[in-house]
C-alpha cells in the first residue's frame, strides 16, 4: 500500500504555519519545510521561519540545516525530504509538507527523476557571468527565445532556475516546459492529499503588507547586515531569497530604504501571484479558500481531515 503524505501550501503569508501546527496535532504529523529559505541557518525574520518555542512540540525538519553559503536546490531538497519522510514514517507519524515552493512539492509527490540530468559547467559559467555583466533580464530574452512558456513561468530574477532552463535546452536541444509537463502527468507513489490554503487578494496583499512591516520591526536590516558581515553576497542563492537582496542593495548605497522597503512588498505580491499561478496547473488539487470557512480554521480541520479520510489516509 502506498505510503501517506499531506501537502499544506499556498501562497506567502496566508497562514500555514498555524494550521499545520493544528493538522500535525490531529493526525500525529510532522512537519517537512517545503521552503527554499528557511532551510538556512542565521536567516529567520525574512524567513518566517518558524521558532522553536513556536513548534508546540511537533517535529519539524529541513529547518535551520544548512549554512547561507551552501548550495540548495531541488535535486538536494528532495533527497534531504526523502531521508525526512523515511524517519518519520519509522516513528509512526505522517509527514505534512508545508511551505511554498511548488517546485521542490512536486518534485518530491510525483518522484521526478534527476539522476540523468547532464550539466555543462563551462556553459552555466558563462550564463552567470553574463547574468553578473548584464543583469537577469539579459539572460531572461535568452530563454524566451528558445522556450517562451518556460519564460512565463519562471521570473527573471530567479536566475538559478532561468540558466538551468538555458543549459537543459543547450545539453538536450528540448524545451524544459515540455520536459516539466511531461514529469507532472507522471502517477505519485504516496496517497495523497494536496491542500492549497487561499484567502482573497485584497486580504493577502493587507498581510503581506503587514508582514514586512512586522519583519523589519523585528530587526529584519540588522539581521541582513549580520549575514553581509559573515561574508554574504548577493551571487549567493541564499541572498536571492525577498528582504535579503533588497535590504543588501541598500546597505551596498544603490537604492534607498525606503525604495528597499517598497521593493520588498511589491515583490512579495509578485511572488504570491506567482505561487497561486503554479498552484492552480497542479493536478487533484483541494483548496482551502479561507472566507469561505469564515476564517474558522476548526473548520478548515473538519474539511482536511473527511477529503484525508475519503483518500484512505488514517487519521487516528
Amino acid at each position: 500500500m502506498k505510503k501517506p503524505l499531506i501537502i499544506l501550501t499556498g501562497p506567502t503569508a496566508v497562514g500555514k504555519t498555524e494550521l499545520s501546527l493544528s493538522l500535525a496535532k490531529k493526525i500525529r504529523g510532522a512537519v517537512i519545510s517545503a521552503d527554499s529559505m528557511q532551510v538556512y541557518r542565521h536567516m529567520d525574520i525574512g524567513s518566517a521561519k518558524i521558532r522553536p518555542s513556536e513548534m508546540q512540540g511537533i517535529p519539524h525538519y529541513l529547518i535551520d540545516v544548512l549554512e547561507p553559503w551552501e548550495e540548495f536546490h531541488v535535486v538536494r531538497f528532495q533527497e534531504m525530504a526523502l531521508a525526512c519522510m523515511q524517519e518519520i514514517y519509522e516513528n509512526g507519524q505522517i509527514p505534512i509538507l508545508t511551505g511554498g515552493t511548488g517546485f521542490y512539492i512536486q518534485a518530491l509527490l510525483y518522484g521526478i527523476d534527476f539522476t540523468e540530468e547532464k550539466r555543462d559547467d563551462a556553459y552555466r559559467a558563462r550564463l552567470e557571468q553574463l547574468a553578473n555583466e548584464q543583469g537577469p533580464l539579459a539572460l531572461h530574452k535568452m530563454l524566451a527565445c528558445v522556450d517562451a512558456k518556460a519564460a512565463q513561468q519562471i521570473h527573471a530574477n530567479n536566475v538559478k532556475r532561468v540558466i538551468r532552463a538555458l543549459e537543459f535546452h543547450h545539453l538536450t536541444g528540448r524545451k524544459i516546459s515540455a520536459h516539466n509537463e511531461e514529469e507532472r502527468q507522471k502517477t505519485s507513489p504516496y496517497r495523497f492529499c494536496y491542500f492549497v490554503l487561499n484567502d482573497h487578494r485584497e486580504r493577502l496583499y493587507q498581510r503581506i503588507e503587514e508582514r514586512v512591516d512586522k519583519m523589519l520591526d523585528q530587526g529584519l536590516l540588522a539581521e541582513v547586515e549580520g549575514l553581509k558581515a559573515m561574508g554574504c553576497t548577493r551571487n549567493m542563492g541564499s541572498m536571492q531569497g525577498l528582504g535579503y537582496k533588497e535590504l543588501l542593495d541598500y546597505l551596498e548605497g544603490e537604492i534607498s530604504f525606503e525604495e528597499a522597503v517598497s521593493r520588498i512588498k511589491r515583490d512579495t505580491r509578485h511572488f504570491a501571484k506567482r505561487q497561486l499561478t503554479w498552484f492552480r496547473r497542479e493536478r487533484e488539487v483541494l483548496w482551502l479558500n479561507k472566507p469561505d470557512f469564515g476564517y474558522d480554521n476548526e473548520k478548515i480541520l473538519r474539511y482536511m481531515e473527511q477529503k484525508m479520510t475519503e483518500a484512505g489516509i488514517g487519521i487516528g
